[in-house]
């Protein structure tokens, strides 16, 4: 029994334990000191209208959940980093606690663009009729064939005609697409390049050699016939990540390319992935790619 409840009479409650602690203010069962009111049938009592809670919108998250989702930091962490001013939201910088950002908005951390989904990296072995763009009314595309490669938004680095085949990669992360962009430190592609007639050892020289175009000067990395083939195929090794610079390089020289395949990029081969099949990259692979 508690020592507080007492008894009188036959047995009911005389309530004397409980009028010191009435006077004070606290009901029985409250924590800290505070009173809890109570209405017949213990229903809580209700004070005014409650306010309805503001609808969430799907399509916004808060921004320290954005940036731990980036991988960068915990949520906690990046409180601190909104804090003190590291974090911008399209160019503006925010320091609420709380602030929400929509999927799409350009979020910046310490100057460096940062994406909320899980980084993505696949290998397309792109067959020819399709076009290499994210937009769609282009007909068929590069996307259509990697649409069920994961549910983060890649995009494709670089271009290959529709009528070129061959290896593209696809990616969220904006540091290693920066790789590819760099044509004096980027990552190189190897092409397997069929000509409408035999190339000259003068113009191949000529190429190795790099010229000027329109007053900008074109390199490759290498160039070189094919061995046990026609001198109309050859290796080129380049770093610009489009395919127009190619065309425009034989153009120059009166050639005509006949076919176009991408058979390399960097350390990455087509080996294992049959023409219009793509494969995610290995971790190994990865590393490998960061480390060019």
């Amino acid at each position: 029994m508690n020592r507080n409840q007492g008894t009188s009479g036959k047995g009911k409650p005389s309530g004397r334990g409980n009028q010191g602690e009435a006077k004070k203010g606290v009901a029985r069962g409250g924590e800290g000191g505070k009173s809890k009111s109570f209405s017949r049938g213990n229903a809580p009592i209700k004070k005014g209208n409650p306010t309805p809670k503001k609808a969430s919108n799907p399509d916004e998250i808060r921004l320290n959940k954005y940036i731990a989702n980036s991988g960068i930091c915990s949520r906690r962490e990046a409180d601190d980093h909104i804090a003190i001013g590291l974090v911008t939201v399209n160019g503006k910088v925010i320091t609420e606690m709380g602030y929400k950002v929509k999927v799409a908005d350009e979020v910046r951390y310490d100057g460096a663009r940062i994406n909320p989904e899980k980084k993505a990296y696949v290998l397309l072995n792109k067959p020819k009729g399709f076009a290499t763009t994210t937009s769609e009314g282009k007909g068929r595309t590069v996307m259509d064939l990697v649409a069920n490669s994961t549910s983060s938004r890649i995009k494709p680095i670089g271009r290959l005609g529709r009528n070129s085949k061959g290896l593209i990669l696809f990616t969220n992360d904006d540091a290693i697409a920066a790789k590819f962009t760099n044509s004096k430190h980027g990552v190189p592609r190897l092409f397997h390049i069929e000509l409408d007639k035999n190339l000259k050892l003068e113009d191949l020289k000529k190429i190795q050699a790099g010229f000027k175009i329109e007053g900008k000067l074109i390199e490759v990395e290498e160039i070189s016939y094919i061995d046990n083939a026609s001198k109309k195929e050859i290796g080129l090794k380049i770093k610009n990540t489009g395919n127009t610079i190619i065309r425009s390089i034989f153009d120059y020289i009166k050639y005509e390319i006949v076919s176009l395949d991408c058979v390399a990029i960097g350390h990455l081969t087509k080996k294992d992935i049959p023409r219009g099949s793509w494969k995610h990259l290995t971790e190994q692979e990865l590393n490998t790619l960061k480390m060019l």
